[in-house]
This record gives C-alpha cells, sequence and structure tokens, in this order.
C-alpha cells in the first residue's frame, strides 16, 4: 500500500517569528505590501518618473526580488456588522430602512458575482552562504571516527546568533526596496509575524475566503 504523505512536506516554510518567514533551508523571507498605482490617470511626466524610478531599482538591487499579485474573494463580514450595527443604531425610521434595504443589497450581489480583493506584495529574500558550508562541514564531522559533541547550550546560542546576523541582512535588504519604490509614489508596509501568518493561512487555503481583513490595509490606504 502506498504510504500517506502529509501536505507539511509539500511546505518549505518551517517557521514564521520576528516578522521573518524561516524555510526549512534556513533561508529568510520578508513580504512587504505595496500599494497599487493607476497608472493610465497619470500625466506622461508622471509616468515617465515611475518608469524611471522602477528602472533604477532594479539596476540597482544586487539580489532577486519576488513581485506577487494575490486575488481573493472578499470577506465582507466585518462591514455588513458595521451596517447591521448602524442600522440597529439609527433613530431615522427613513434611514433605517434605506440602510436594510442597502445591506441586503449587498449581500445578494456578493452571492451571485464573485467580489474579488487584490493585493500586490514583494517578497525578499536572504540566504547565508555560510549554512550550506556549514551542512557540508557537518557532514564531515560525523564521518570522523572520534565523535565531537556540542554542547547544546552553546549550540542554540549560535543558531541564535547566525538567526540576528541573517535577520538584519535581511532587514538592510527591505530597506534597499523600499527607497527604491518610494520615488514611484506607492506605499509599501512590511507585514508583521501575526500578518504574515494570516496571510499564508489564505494562501493554503485558496478555497476559503479571508478569515479577517488585514488591519494592515487600512494603513496602506490611508
Amino acid at each position: 500500500m502506498p504510504q500517506s504523505t502529509s501536505t507539511e512536506q509539500f511546505v518549505s516554510i518551517e517557521t514564521i517569528k520576528d516578522d521573518c518567514v524561516i524555510l526549512k533551508d534556513g533561508s529568510l523571507r520578508a513580504v512587504l505590501m505595496v500599494s497599487g498605482v493607476n497608472f493610465d490617470l497619470k500625466s506622461e511626466e508622471e509616468q515617465n518618473l515611475i518608469v524611471v524610478a522602477y528602472q533604477g531599482l532594479l539596476n540597482r538591487l544586487d539580489f532577486s526580488i519576488q513581485f506577487v499579485v494575490h486575488s481573493r474573494k472578499l470577506n465582507i463580514d466585518s462591514y455588513l456588522k458595521d451596517l447591521k450595527e448602524r442600522e440597529e443604531a439609527e433613530e431615522n425610521p427613513l434611514l433605517k430602512i434605506q440602510i436594510k434595504e442597502y445591506s441586503e443589497f449587498i449581500k445578494t450581489l456578493v452571492s451571485v458575482t464573485n467580489v474579488m480583493s487584490k493585493r500586490f506584495y514583494i517578497v525578499v529574500s536572504y540566504a547565508s552562504g555560510a549554512a550550506e558550508a556549514e551542512k557540508i562541514f557537518g557532514k564531515i564531522i560525523e564521518l570522523l571516527p572520534i565523535p565531537l559533541k556540542k554542547s547544546p547550550k552553546n549550540q542554540v546560542k549560535k543558531e541564535e546568533m547566525d538567526f540576528e546576523s541573517k535577520k538584519l541582512q535581511l532587514k538592510h535588504r527591505v530597506d534597499a526596496v523600499a527607497s527604491g519604490l518610494r520615488p514611484t509614489g506607492v506605499k509599501i508596509i512590511r507585514l508583521k509575524t501575526e500578518e504574515l501568518l494570516e496571510l499564508y493561512y489564505n494562501l493554503y487555503n485558496p478555497e476559503k475566503m479571508e478569515k479577517k481583513s488585514l488591519k494592515i490595509m487600512e494603513e496602506l490606504e490611508q
């Protein structure tokens, strides 16, 4: 009988902490949420400035970045809840009826059409070359006739220092991307740990609506 496989085998994420996505190979990822720009509504001069700024960013970077467009069925539960609360608090009978009818219209619209939300992300990565060398060194140590034991305490401390070093290098890359994009007029916000967990839950559960709207979206749209 074929052995059952766990879905975890196909997920490359080890854990998420300190606003970083840690992959099983030891590399780190930071995710930036970026606002959109209606390029067609810009003047020719503004369009040229955006193109030049974007081109300058790509020319300056000495590492790769990933652009992700995420389309998702819109979750309007919180919006409908706000409408319901407003309806109950409204003292004007006419306005109360109008709010109720509008709420029913929104429910019907969402039920018969796929109302989608679209978000834009930039994934910045960092992988230390020393990590691969350490793996090779570890395999060599295992082949030695006299085993060399590592202190668990020292090993944990070394791993923490290695993580802090990689996290700092990742931050430098994030800052470089953010500063390069600002001349284009877009807003850039780095996702924190809780927001990363929510994002990846949505990505790995595409058949479901978002559990809730990311609070960071409100800040990005201001």
